[in-house]
C-alpha cells in the first residue's frame, strides 16, 4: 500500500541446540516454506555483509520459473522510503520546504488549510483515503493517475479526518500526493526522477517504478504477486479475482507504492543510508526522527520510515508494504548495523521478522502466548456474525458453522476464532486477537484486529 493488512503466522520451529544462528535461521524459514507460509526472497546483512540469503518459490506460476537472488518484487508501501528521500533531496537543493502549505504545489487543493509536506512526510495531513473516495467516484473502467486523485479530491473536496498534525493516521494519500508534488518541482516524472537523484548514483540498477497494467514492459526475472483464490483453490494473478480487481485501475497511481527492487539493490539502498551520498548528515538525520505533534505527543514515525527504540536491538528503522500479491518488510537496525530484507510474491505468507531479530541477537525465540479457551452458546455466538469493514474494498468477515466462529480477511484464508472472554476472541494459528464492541444500543458494531501491539479497527456494515 499501498496497505494491506496481513496476518503474519508467526510458526516457530523447534531448533536444535547448538545450532549457529545461519542454521537456525534456514530451518525457521525452511519450515515456514514447507508450510507454505514464505514465497520469496529473504537476504540477511551484518554491517554490510551478507551472512543469509536464499529464494523460496515460484516467480510464475504458469512458466514455474523459480525465485532466484535477482528477482524484482513490486514494494508496495516500502515505495514510501523512496518518496521521502526524493523530497527530503529536493528540500535540500532549495527546491521546497518542509513546511510549505501543499497549496504551493497543488493549487487545485488550495480548500484545504494548514496542511504541509512535513505533514504529508509524517502522515499527520488528516486527509481522507483516495482509495475509498476514487473506489466510488472513478471510472473503474479506466486506470487512474495521480492527476485524477487531484481531480476528484478538487471536484468533490471531501472533509480532512482531522486538524493538521493533531493526530497520526497512516495515509497513502498524503504520500501519493507527494509524488505529485515532485513532479511539479523537479519538471520530471516520478519515475524519472527517482532514476536520476536516487537509483542511478547508487547503482540500484534493478530498481525502478513500474506500473505494470498502465505501462506494460517486458521485465526479465520478474516476481508476478500471487492471490490465493479459495473457490479455485489455487494461486492465481490478483486481475482475475473481483475482490482485488484494484490493482488494475489503481495501477498508475505512484508515490504510496509501485517502486521494484530486489533484495540486493535494497541491500545497496541500506549501506547508502549509513552515508551522505544522497543527503547532508543533519539531512539524514531528520529522515529517521519520531513525528512530534502539536502537543508534543510522539508517534513513532520518521519520513518514509517506522521507527523503533527497542530495548533489546537499539534503534531500528523499518517498513512492511502489502499489495494483493505482494507483502514486503526491511529492517534496518541502525545502531547494531544489522539489515533484514524480506520480499514476497504470494498473499497468504508470514512476515518472520521477530524470529529472525531473536535468532540474530541470540535471544529466546519468541513464544506464541498461550490463551484459555471458554465455551459459550451457538446463539451469542451468533451476534457476532457480520461484515467489518477497515476500508472500501477490505473488510473481515465473521462467519458461524455449526458452533465454531471463523474470520476471514479480503484475500487471505478462513481461519477459526476463539472466545477468550465475552467479548474477546483470539486466533490459534496466530498471536492475534479480535476484540468486538457495542453501541449504546448494546449491539455489536464494530471490531478491532490486535497483533503485534497494533490495533486495527473495522466497522460493522452488516
Amino acid at each position: 500500500m499501498k496497505l494491506t493488512i496481513t496476518i503474519g503466522l508467526l510458526l516457530i520451529v523447534h531448533l536444535t541446540f547448538g545450532q549457529d544462528r545461519i542454521q537456525k535461521i534456514d530451518s525457521l524459514l525452511n519450515s515456514l516454506y514447507s508450510k507454505e507460509k514464505i514465497n520469496g526472497n529473504v537476504l540477511i546483512a551484518e554491517k554490510g555483509k551478507v551472512i543469509y540469503s536464499h529464494s523460496f518459490g515460484l516467480a510464475n506460476e504458469t512458466t514455474k520459473d523459480k525465485l532466484n537472488e535477482n528477482s524484482i518484487f513490486e514494494l508496495a508501501s516500502c515505495s514510501k522510503q523512496f518518496t521521502a528521500m526524493g523530497i527530503m533531496i529536493l528540500k535540500e537543493k532549495g527546491k521546497l520546504n518542509l513546511d510549505d502549505d501543499i497549496k504551493k504545489y497543488l493549487p487545485e487543493l488550495s480548500f484545504y488549510k494548514g496542511i504541509t509536506v512535513r505533514n504529508l512526510l509524517n502522515h499527520t495531513g488528516g486527509l481522507p483515503d483516495y482509495m475509498q473516495l476514487m473506489d466510488s467516484l472513478f471510472d473503474k473502467s479506466k486506470i487512474a493517475t495521480n492527476k485524477d486523485i487531484i481531480t476528484i479530491f478538487s471536484k468533490h473536496q471531501p472533509k480532512i479526518l482531522f486538524e493538521p498534525n493533531t493526530k497520526w493516521e497512516y495515509s497513502n494519500t498524503g504520500y501519493a500526493l507527494l509524488a505529485s508534488i515532485i513532479e511539479k518541482v523537479s519538471g520530471l516524472t516520478y519515475a524519472d526522477y527517482l532514476k536520476k537523484a536516487i537509483f542511478q548514483p547508487l547503482k540500484m540498477k534493478n530498481t525502478f517504478v513500474y506500473t505494470r497494467r498502465l505501462s506494460p514492459k517486458k521485465i526479465d526475472n520478474y516476481a508476478f504477486g500471487y492471490v490465493y483464490s479459495d473457490s479455485l483453490k489455487k494461486y492465481v494473478l490478483p486481475d482475475e479475482l473481483k475482490e482485488t480487481k484494484m490493482v488494475i485501475w489503481l495501477d498508475g497511481i505512484v508515490g504510496d507504492g509501485t517502486v521494484n527492487s530486489t533484495v540486493k539493490d535494497l541491500l545497496i539502498w541500506d549501506r547508502a543510508l549509513y552515508t551522505n551520498k544522497l543527503l547532508t548528515k543533519e539531512g539524514m538525520k531528520a529522515v529517521f526522527e519520531v513525528t512530534t505533534l502539536k502537543d508534543g505527543a510522539k508517534r513513532n514515525y520518521g519520513f518514509g520510515w517506522g521507527i523503533e527504540e527497542n530495548a533489546d536491538f537499539g534503534k531500528i528503522a523499518n517498513h512492511n508494504g502489502g499489495w494483493p500479491g505482494y507483502v514486503t518488510f526491511i529492517d534496518r537496525h541502525i545502531t547494531n548495523d544489522k539489515t533484514i530484507i524480506i520480499l514476497q510474491n504470494h498473499n497468504n505468507v508470514t512476515i518472520p521478522s521477530k524470529a529472525i531479530r531473536s535468532i540474530l541477537y541470540n535471544k529466546p525465540l519468541p513464544v506464541q502466548k498461550i490463551r484459555k479457551e471458554v465455551i459459550i452458546t451457538t446463539e451469542e455466538l451468533q451476534k457476532f456474525v457480520g461484515t467489518y469493514q477497515v476500508e472500501k474494498d477490505f473488510e473481515i468477515k465473521i462467519s458461524l458453522d455449526k458452533d465454531q466462529l471463523f474470520s476471514q480477511l479480503t484475500g487471505q484464508n478462513v481461519f477459526p476464532i476463539f472466545v477468550e472472554s465475552e467479548m474477546l476472541f483470539f486466533y490459534k494459528v496466530v498471536d492475534a486477537q479480535i476484540q468486538f464492541e457495542k453501541n449504546e444500543k448494546g449491539e455489536i458494531s464494530n471490531l478491532f484486529l490486535l497483533q503485534n501491539g497494533n490495533k486495527i479497527e473495522a466497522k460493522r456494515t452488516k
